[in-house]
């Protein structure tokens, strides 16, 4: 576990799976996200269990989040993985919250404590994340979080480039 001034990072766990898409599969979500919301329960599991072989292998990965007001109340899911931008693998910062939760500054809370972690690890030393242009929310936790735009990223085919930000260890403010 891991805590910051108001959450509490949890390492996930199978009884996670149904909060898990109940936020991946929410529409409202989901708004930024090209592929959509998650489809059904068995693709939820997919993905819960490569959350759960990542931090096995690595030592780090994905959390489920909840406040420290309220611990076992699940609002979101993020954390770090490796992520092919393209042809290139990069570690990758990213989360969902409950679109309840939205609003309250979690998920800049969030981003600041993950890179604080990130970068208090062994051979860590820049974090990337990807965002949709339209996504001005997720930007500005970004751009809160120390984290400076860096490219453009052609991933979608067909529609808009998404954005590439990053932080590197000596930089982070």
């Amino acid at each position: 576990m891991l805590y910051s001034e108001r959450l509490i990072l949890i390492d996930p766990v199978m009884s996670h799976l149904n909060r898990y898409f109940e936020i991946y599969g929410d529409p409202d979500t989901n708004v930024h996200n090209p592929f959509g919301p998650l489809p059904d329960i068995a693709t939820a599991l997919r993905n819960l269990e490569k959350f759960m072989d990542h931090r096995e292998k690595y030592g780090f990965g994905v959390w489920a989040i909840a406040t420290l007001e309220n611990p076992d109340t699940i609002i979101g899911f993020g954390g770090l993985s490796y992520k092919r931008y393209n042809d290139v693998e990069k570690l990758n910062l990213g989360y969902r919250f409950d679109k309840h939760s939205w609003g309250k500054g979690y998920a800049t809370e969030f981003a600041k404590r993950t890179i604080d972690f990130a970068f208090n690890l062994p051979d860590i030393s820049e974090i990337f994340a990807i965002v949709r242009p339209t996504n001005q929310s997720s930007i500005k936790v970004l751009e809160k979080s120390g984290m400076e735009f860096l490219e453009n990223l052609s991933d979608v085919p067909g529609l808009e480039a998404s954005l590439v930000y990053h932080i590197l260890k000596a930089t982070k403010h």
